[in-house]
């Protein structure tokens, strides 16, 4: 596994841990409601929609370079957030060139 693989092996588990204790304090639309009261909330998802949604242009644009299928990573997107490109990046051969 290479360094970068194993890093990002290591911030997935982290988030895992981190959102399976934010959903079982809140539930999954308990963490979108706290932030819907609020401006700095609304940045909060505002943020959140953008990255995930470059992060899904991203894996489809990269998909398609190198014949790789992206469609199941971005639906674990937009149900998940950064958990469909973290585990795109994942599962991704690391012989292949990160697609610019």
């Amino acid at each position: 596994m290479s360094a970068f693989k194993a890093v990002l092996a290591i911030v997935t588990l982290l988030f895992g841990a981190l959102s399976i204790y934010a959903v079982s304090q809140v539930g999954y639309i308990g963490i979108f409601d706290y932030h819907r009261h609020s401006p700095a909330g609304w940045q909060v998802i505002a943020d959140l929609v953008i990255a995930c949604g470059l992060g899904i242009v991203w894996m489809v644009l990269d998909g398609k370079k190198i014949g790789r299928n992206p469609w199941p990573f971005v639906v674990v997107t937009l149900f998940l957030g950064a958990f469909g490109p973290l585990s795109y990046l994942l599962t991704r051969r690391s012989t292949q060139p990160l697609a610019g």
